[in-house]
């Protein structure tokens, strides 16, 4: 990625061919749950949820991959000698399902992004970034160190995932207030509110190619009349 010379994202628009993204989940799958029912609901137009990698062979996601019928692959850490392997083991299936994007919910392995995938994989963090991140800074884990430093606002961070924690260039950001009487549950709902919002949207944004990076700046680009790209 280039600090001087702007990139925008790659784009299937002006095609035929939907935008393709896989998932990738470690967990509970809510992320996914929602990029699936926000499909159902006709606001992923054009987009296409066509693989679901899971690093966890017991992740209650999986489940929501296989009531939609999208293919599921899972693959772990412990199968493979290093986190490059392992990365590399991942991407070349998101090679083989010709994906276009790849959308971490919940992810909790670190990634070697592989040059050609390099602004094509995005990450959701439960907190605004850089407060709150980082190595260790993931679920529950993240509230209570918002409650504990006594934050008053929280939110989530949508960004490009580069080779370190919580690091690649910010999308797109949605604030929420700390109340005094939240539990790690009840901010996690909150944030977790904007999370199903802000993610698809991104996605969305990504997809119609109104992305563009300069450095760690990240431009969104004005939408554009039915049928033409950006310039």
């Amino acid at each position: 990625m280039s600090d001087t010379k702007p990139e925008e994202y790659p784009t299937s628009s002006g095609s035929n061919r939907p935008f393709r993204i896989a998932v990738l989940i470690s967990g509970g799958g809510t992320t996914l749950r929602n990029l699936i029912q926000k499909k159902a609901a006709g606001l992923l137009e054009g987009i296409e949820i066509v693989l679901v990698i899971s690093s966890n062979p017991a992740a209650g996601g999986i489940q929501y991959a296989q009531q939609a019928g999208i293919p599921l692959r899972v693959i772990q850490r412990k199968q493979f000698p290093n986190q490059e392997a392992f990365s590399e083991a991942i991407f070349q299936e998101c090679r083989q399902a010709a994906v276009d994007l790849v959308v971490l919910g919940g992810f909790l392995k670190q990634l070697t992004i592989p040059p050609d995938f390099e602004l094509r994989v995005v990450n959701i963090h439960p907190a605004l970034i850089p407060a709150f991140c980082g190595k260790g800074f993931y679920g529950r884990h993240v509230h209570e160190a918002v409650l504990a430093y006594g934050a008053k606002i929280s939110g989530c961070t949508v960004h490009f995932v580069d080779n370190q924690y919580d690091h690649g260039p910010v999308i797109a950001q949605r604030a929420v207030p700390v109340l005094d009487d939240d539990t790690p549950e009840t901010l996690a709902a909150r944030v977790f509110a904007e999370e199903c919002q802000l993610y698809p949207e991104v996605i969305r944004l990504i997809a119609a190619g109104r992305v563009r990076v300069e450095g760690r700046r990240v431009r969104i680009l004005p939408s554009q009349p039915h049928g033409s790209a950006p310039s």
